[in-house]
C-alpha cells in the first residue's frame, strides 16, 4: 500500500470522527463548568483524533514507514494515558460525591452498569472492526494485484457494515420496551405491600 492512499485513509478517518472530536472540544471550551475528569477524557480524544490527522500529513511527507509508525505509538500511548488520568480523576469524583452524600445523611441509589446487552453489542462492533483492520493488512502485506481496485478497497468496509448490521440487530432483539419494563416494576411492588 502506499503512502498516499494510507494517508487518504487516516484523512478520512480523522473527518468522519468529528462526531467524537467536536463534542470533545465543546467540553475543553466550557472549562469549568464540567468536571476535571470530563475535561481530561476531551483533552484525550482531542488529542488521538489531532494525531491521526497529523499522520496524514506526516505520510504523504515520510520516505518509509518507520517514522508515521513511531508517530502513530507515540500518539496512541499519550491518548491513553490521558484517558487513563481521566479515568482515575472520575473515580475520585465519585468518591467525593459519595462521601459527601453520606455527610448529609443521603445514601442515592448507584447508577446502574451497562447491561449484557451493551456489551455484547460493543464486542462484536469491536470484532467487525478487527476483522477489517486484519482484512486491509493482509491486502496491503499480500499486495494482491489480481484483486480488482473496489475489491481491496470496499472489503473491509462490507465487513464493518456486517458486523455493525448483527449488532444492531442483536440490540434491537434484546431491548424490552420501557412501558413492559415500567409495568414490571409497579407489579412487583404491589406485590411486595400487599403479599
Amino acid at each position: 500500500m502506499s503512502h498516499a492512499v494510507a494517508a487518504l485513509g487516516a484523512a478520512a478517518l480523522t473527518a468522519a470522527g468529528c462526531v467524537w472530536y467536536l463534542p470533545a472540544l465543546a467540553d475543553l471550551r466550557a472549562g469549568a463548568d464540567r468536571p476535571a475528569s470530563r475535561r481530561v477524557a476531551a483533552a484525550a480524544c482531542v488529542t488521538g483524533w489531532a494525531w491521526v490527522g497529523s499522520l496524514a500529513g506526516l505520510l504523504l511527507v515520510a520516505e518509509g514507514w518507520r517514522a508515521p509508525g513511531v508517530a502513530a505509538a507515540v500518539g496512541a500511548v499519550v491518548t491513553a494515558a490521558l484517558r487513563l488520568g481521566a479515568a482515575v480523576k472520575r473515580r475520585r469524583e465519585v468518591r467525593e460525591t459519595a462521601r459527601g452524600w453520606a455527610l448529609l445523611g443521603h445514601v442515592p441509589r448507584p447508577a446502574g452498569r451497562p447491561g449484557p446487552a451493551r456489551r455484547v453489542v460493543a464486542a462484536v462492533a469491536g470484532a467487525g472492526v478487527l476483522a477489517a483492520v486484519v482484512l486491509a493488512a493482509s491486502y496491503a502485506v499480500a499486495g494482491r494485484a489480481s484483486d480488482p481496485f473496489w475489491v481491496t478497497a470496499a472489503a473491509p468496509g462490507v465487513v464493518v457494515g456486517v458486523f455493525l448490521t448483527a449488532a444492531g440487530v442483536y440490540a434491537r432483539v434484546t431491548r424490552r420496551p420501557a412501558t413492559a419494563a415500567c409495568g414490571e416494576r409497579h407489579q412487583h411492588r404491589y406485590q411486595r405491600r400487599t403479599g
